[in-house]
This record gives structure tokens, sequence and C-alpha cells, in this order.
């Protein structure tokens, strides 16, 4: 069934700062529609909760900001949440007799208020899935145990350097059916996380076709998602990441929204047999080319004199005042046409700077360029 987008929209939720503060609202107004709980605490005592939808047999936990910093499948959760609020949609009322949803909606707190991928001890969550070192590396366990699910979504964001495959096109969405041994075995319950993200993938290249990524499948028993995959869950990884001009990441929201309506739909209605891994496997391995910005041909000042080269800059974010704020800083000067810009400049062999008589140096922070004494801005 597909689903009017717009209609269903939080409009409360926008941008790459989201925060408790900002869905404290929410989880009230839908504690009318849904079972909605306390897990535990943060470090910093901040509540996480868990949203229960549903009454069926087939049962699905997701969980978002397990990296603080990694805002964009928070917000299409509420999106989502909107969906299965809707008591007049006769589907939606059906699918949730088939199967019971479990969302931690903010499983970081203390990162996602002070936007950093850690937690407030300084921590990856997602290296302490076997030594537990954290409470919300607890809780998530313990809610995974608690629950018993059939299948996981685990929901990140990714950075904008990842291309599809060697191309010049951005991972815009990215997903991986994790390993579950040292051998990356091929196994019935990575075959059924392959299907679903099958399902979801054959949606998104109506749109944005050539623009969906896997990642390397290298097995890490500390992260989170090999760890539930070697119980024999199978678990599918959500990586939200870059569409053009999309620094707030909206468009791609929207895409995983589309992502989990129709992965949940699919493993509601249907049963997962693990019978679409060659097609799975034709989608790209994602890899880095891609920078946020690359100014061609500059001819910039040497201590020989001059030289023309490529700049790669690359945007930084920072937490100011509650907003995020990106910061252009050069990342590279060399030869860079084995990649590609978000955003490409061509200076034409002419002289480029950032002052008068500056000399550019990786690791500046520059809000713009000039170029033959034209000022370019890099970030709007």
């Amino acid at each position: 069934m597909e689903i009017d987008y717009g209609r269903y929209y939080e409009a409360s939720l926008f941008g790459r700062y989201i925060n408790y503060d900002h869905i404290k609202n929410l989880l009230k107004k839908h504690s009318s529609h849904f079972e909605i709980g306390i897990l535990g605490k943060s470090v910093l005592n901040e509540e996480i909760h868990f949203i229960k939808i549903g009454s069926g047999k087939k049962r699905i936990l997701m969980w978002s900001q397990m990296h603080g910093n990694e805002s964009t499948t928070t917000k299409a959760i509420f999106d989502l949440l909107n969906v299965l609020a809707d008591s007049e949609n006769v589907f939606v009322h059906q699918l949730l007799k088939n199967c019971t949803i479990g969302i931690i909606p903010m499983l970081n707190p203390d990162g996602s208020r002070a936007y950093t991928r850690l937690n407030a001890n300084q921590v990856d969550l997602n290296r302490d899935a076997q030594s537990l070192t954290q409470p919300e590396s607890i809780i998530l366990k313990k809610c995974f145990e608690d629950f018993k699910p059939d299948f996981c979504f685990n929901l990140h964001g990714q950075r904008t350097i990842f291309s599809a495959g060697l191309t010049n096109k951005p991972a815009t969405v990215s997903f991986l059916s994790p390993a579950q041994d040292e051998a990356c075995s091929i196994t019935d319950t990575r075959k059924k996380a392959m299907d679903v993200i099958v399902k979801m993938n054959e949606n998104l290249q109506k749109q944005i076709p050539g623009q969906v990524g896997v990642y390397d499948d290298a097995f890490n028993i500390n992260c989170v998602g090999d760890s539930f995959q070697s119980l024999n869950v199978p678990t599918v990884l959500f990586e939200a990441g870059h569409y053009k001009g999309d620094y707030d990441r909206e468009k791609v929201r929207e895409f995983i929204f589309q992502s989990l309506w129709i992965g949940i739909v699919e493993i509601a209605t249907k049963d997962i047999l693990g019978l679409n891994d060659k097609l799975y496997f034709e989608i790209p391995e994602n890899e880095k080319l891609f920078y946020d910005i690359i100014i061609r041909n500059a001819k910039l000042k040497s201590e020989g004199g001059y030289e023309v080269l490529d700049i790669a800059i690359q945007f930084e974010e920072f937490l100011d005042q509650n907003r995020v704020v990106f910061i252009p800083k050069i990342e590279k000067i060399s030869d860079l046409s084995s990649f590609f810009g978000h955003k490409e400049i061509d200076a034409n062999g002419e002289l480029v700077t950032a002052h008068v008589n500056d000399v550019l140096k990786v690791g500046f922070a520059i809000d713009f360029v000039l170029i033959n004494n034209e000022k370019y801005m890099l970030f709007t």
C-alpha cells in the first residue's frame, strides 16, 4: 500500500539537531494511541523510552540515535508513528493485527543533546554490544531479550563521503545485512534480512536510481547488528546518507520513512524465505569517493611559484546555540580526478585564494574563496 507522505509528515521535527526536548511532546501525543514506557535512564539521567505498537505474532524491533548526531531516522520514525496512529486506515488496522512493533526512538539521549556520536562517557554504543559497559547498551540488550523480535532494524546516519559503488552517485540510502560469523557466511538468517533490503531497494531505485549502497560485511561481534544477527535474528542496518543539496536530511528522511514502511509491510504480510540474496549482492558496495565541494583546476601559490591542482572541501558539523552549523574546511589539495564533489567549481586555471595573497593549506577553515578576485561562498 502506498502512503501519502505529506499527510503524515511530522512537521514539528526538522533539521539535523533532534534531542529529547524535541520528541517529548510527541511521545505524550502518541501515548493515547500506543503503549509507551520507560526502559531506563542514560548516563546523565535522561529517560529512554519504548513504544509498543500492534498485537500480531511477527515482532519487529527498531532503535534510532544510538549515535546521537544521527537524527534522520528519528524524524522518519515519528512520521511512521503518524501512519500507525491513523485509526481510519483499514490497511494499518489489519497490519497491526499481523505484527507487533517495538521502537526505541532515541537510545542515546545524552549524545543527542550534545550532538555527538558517543554517549556521555565517550563510548560508542555500537561497539559495546558484548562488553555492555554502558547503561544504554544494557537497556538495548534487555529490551531485545524481553521483546524477542523476529526482525531488527538498526537505524543510523552516514557521512556525505560515500558513493554508491565506483560511481559519481552519492549513497543516499545504504543498507547492510550484517555478518553473523567471522567467515561472513551467507546464512538463512542473513538471507531473510537480505530479502527485506531487496524489497526496499526496489522502491528506492524508482526514485533515486543508482543511489543505494550496501556496506561491507566484515564481522565485528562488538557491533550491535552483528551481535543480534549472530543470535539468529535477521537484522537490517539502515544508513541515511546524502541527497543533493539536502544537508538538513529532509528528503532522505522521506526515503527512510518509505523504507521503514515497506520493510514492516513485507515482514507483516509475507513469509520471508531468504530467496533473494543474489539480488542483494547486485547492490553496489559503498566507496569513499565524495567530498562536499571540489574546486577543480585551481591555480595555487606554492614554494616553487604556482601549480594547478584540485581542492577538496569537507563540512565539519558543530552545535552552536541549539543549531547545527557547517564549517567548510580544506580536506585535501591534490589531483582529485578520481573523486567527486556534491558541488563542483571549475576555477579554469585562475588563481584561488581565501583572502588576497593567502596560501591555501589543508586544515584551513574558510567560508569563501576568491577565484580571480571574485568571491564564491562555500556554504549557503
